[in-house]
């Protein structure tokens, strides 16, 4: 009996030492470099999970076609998707936990500015890289982080750009301005209306309703009062696309102009055939007019077996982007696990960077000097819209 014990306990060490010399020969890729990971925080629930998710899904598709680029340089590559169910609190709660955690070197992310600008308060406390795929609120660069970048264009070249196209493409003198009392949606429709007014418009109306409202007729009602040639909504598409409906049944003709929020498929199902006609200015417009694009959106709908949403694709790109700031940063390591720091100032270098849907250059702001802007049109009740003009955002930026 004794023997049969001291021959199992010798087969029991001799079974775990070769186990052990395999994990450190690479048998477990877990034990062979440094674990680094890569955040994208985005609205996975409630009325704007549906940008959220694909925001999400593009940040993955590019971190895992670029994983074994990285274990080449002893970096295990990690995702981390975050809901941060579009409220500020959830956004915050968010940071803190991914700042706590060391392994975090990057955020994609946020999709909100109101969301974005009190999380970025928390990633600065590590200096902790952000590229943004769709925030434009003006006050995310301008307070002059290191860590906080975007790779689209800001609301003072959005709100222009729509004012501009109203007055000189849509021959319009009157415009009725609405806001969902955002950050995001109250500042893109502030600098609609200064913009309209500066260049020889009258702004018929101002009002705000409240995201998650349903009902518009008490607005809209003073929109039928006035007969403005356009609405301008600043906000997001679920209250948007009922705005529009709403003006369908009401039987009033003027144009609906909106901001990216309005850049969703779901614009399609909630108002329906009220859709057609509907324009919007987006810094994401339909991957598919281009061959890379076109096979990009193959490649997304093999993997996740759905359409990518048009902002899908600036959340791959934005990961690239990051991911571009870190293998430069492990590389000035001296091929190492660099710091939260070492990838912030990176990414903030980045110059010329060619991706799917941009081309991105930062300036010392973190703003992307080679941003466009598209304006779009639902010519019918479908998705993606038509692109109708392209802009230099350049062209707009002080």
């Amino acid at each position: 009996m004794k023997k049969k014990l001291l021959f199992l306990t010798m087969a029991t060490v001799l079974t775990t030492t070769i186990a052990m010399s395999g994990c450190a020969k690479g048998g477990n890729s877990s034990s062979n470099g440094a674990t680094v990971k890569i955040a994208s925080v985005s609205p996975l629930s409630g009325s704007q999970a549906a940008i959220g998710e694909s925001i999400k899904n593009g940040a993955k598709l590019a971190l895992t076609e670029r994983s074994d680029e990285f274990k080449k340089l002893n970096i295990n590559l990690q995702f981390s998707p975050q809901d941060d169910q579009a409220d500020p609190k959830v956004g915050v709660s968010v940071a803190q936990k991914l700042i706590a955690d060391k392994d975090v070197l990057g955020v994609v992310g946020h999709y909100n500015s109101g969301v974005a600008i009190p999380s970025s308060e928390i990633y600065k406390n590590v200096n902790l890289a952000m590229v943004s795929p769709a925030n434009t609120a003006v006050a995310v660069t301008e307070r002059g982080y290191e860590d906080v970048n975007r790779i689209c264009t800001r609301d003072d070249v959005q709100g222009p750009v729509a004012a501009d196209f109203a007055l000189s493409d849509l021959s319009a003198k009157t415009a009725f301005v609405i806001h969902d009392k955002t950050t995001y949606g109250q500042g893109v429709a502030d600098e609609f209306k200064k913009r309209f007014a500066d260049k020889g418009g009258t702004v018929a109306g101002y009002e705000g309703i409240t995201a998650g409202e349903s009902d518009f007729s008490g607005v809209l009602n003073k929109v039928a009062q006035v007969k403005p040639d356009v609405v301008y909504f600043g906000g997001m598409y679920p209250e948007g696309s009922l705005i529009i409906k709403q003006m369908k049944e009401k039987n009033i003709t003027a144009k609906f102009i909106g901001p990216d929020g309005m850049d969703s498929a779901e614009v399609v199902k909630i108002a329906g055939d009220s859709s057609k006609g509907v324009y919007y200015t987006t810094m994401a417009a339909d991957v598919s007019l281009t061959d890379a694009g076109r096979a990009w959106a193959e490649k997304y709908k093999k993997e996740f077996g759905n359409q990518p949403e048009n902002y899908a694709i600036y959340g791959y790109d934005a990961m690239n982007v990051l991911l571009d700031g870190l293998k430069k940063a492990v590389q000035d390591n001296g091929n190492k696990k660099p710091t939260q720091d070492q990838v912030t100032k990176a990414v903030r270098s980045i110059k010329g960077f060619k991706g799917v849907a941009t081309t991105v250059t930062f300036n010392s702001k973190g703003d992307n000097e080679d941003a466009v802007m598209f304006i779009s049109q639902f010519k019918e009740a479908k998705y993606p819209p038509s692109v109708i003009k392209t802009i230099t955002a350049k062209d707009y930026l002080k």
